[in-house]
């Protein structure tokens, strides 16, 4: 049995919604993650295309382009935010209503003010 040499890492990209492109890569040790998205061969949008990307993670905690991947990493590559989470959070809410009784208000106590 062969032992094989350098680091595995899983790259992962959605594009849009349901639509994830995940490829596993056998690097050099010392590999960076800007390293690891060329070699990816991803076909991840530049910013001369006017599609900036949201960033770049490992296992969900942001890192740069310089940072040094280890074995067994999962880059994932974001996409920018379409909307602010307090925004869309707001819009939720307006459409449950606190006098619903849906959502976070389907349980109310006898005599409590709406939305408690």
């Amino acid at each position: 049995m062969g032992t094989e040499v350098g680091i595995a890492v899983t790259v992962v990209y959605s594009a849009q919604t349901r639509d994830v492109v995940e490829e596993t890569l056998r690097l050099e040790e010392g590999t960076t993650v800007e390293q690891a998205l060329n070699a990816s061969g991803l076909a991840l949008p530049t910013p001369a295309e006017g599609v900036p990307l949201g960033g770049q993670g490992v296992w969900g905690k942001k890192v740069g382009l310089t940072h040094v991947l280890h074995d067994q990493d999962r880059l994932e590559v974001y996409r920018p935010l379409t909307v602010d989470p307090k925004v869309a959070r707001r819009e939720r809410f307006a459409g449950q209503g606190a006098k619903k009784a849906a959502g976070l208000f389907a349980k109310r106590r006898d005599g409590a003010k709406a939305g408690y």
